[in-house]
């Protein structure tokens, strides 16, 4: 039991240390991604980077719809409008 009243302490004391460590690390920046931002502009958002072969139905049929959307003429390009009102 006395041994208890030693490694109390001694662990809230670590666990204080490990607190501040962390704290410190943070607040100067260590965690900062300084590549993430220059790589992520590399990458196309639109292009769907999940391999075919690893999608889920509902993926596919999301995509699926996603196509067809975009391949379809909206209703003024069928209509041959022009943008005025015809006057």
């Amino acid at each position: 039991m006395e041994i208890v009243y030693l490694l109390v302490p001694i662990t809230l004391i670590l666990v204080a240390v490990g607190v501040a460590v962390f704290s410190w690390a943070v607040k100067s920046g260590q965690y900062d991604d300084l590549e993430g931002p220059a790589h992520r502009i590399l990458y196309d958002d639109d292009q769907d980077m999940i391999p075919d072969d690893a999608k889920t139905e509902r993926q596919k049929s999301e995509e699926l719809k996603k196509e067809d959307r975009s391949t379809r003429p909206t209703d003024e390009k069928k209509a041959g409008s022009t943008g005025n009102d015809g006057k």
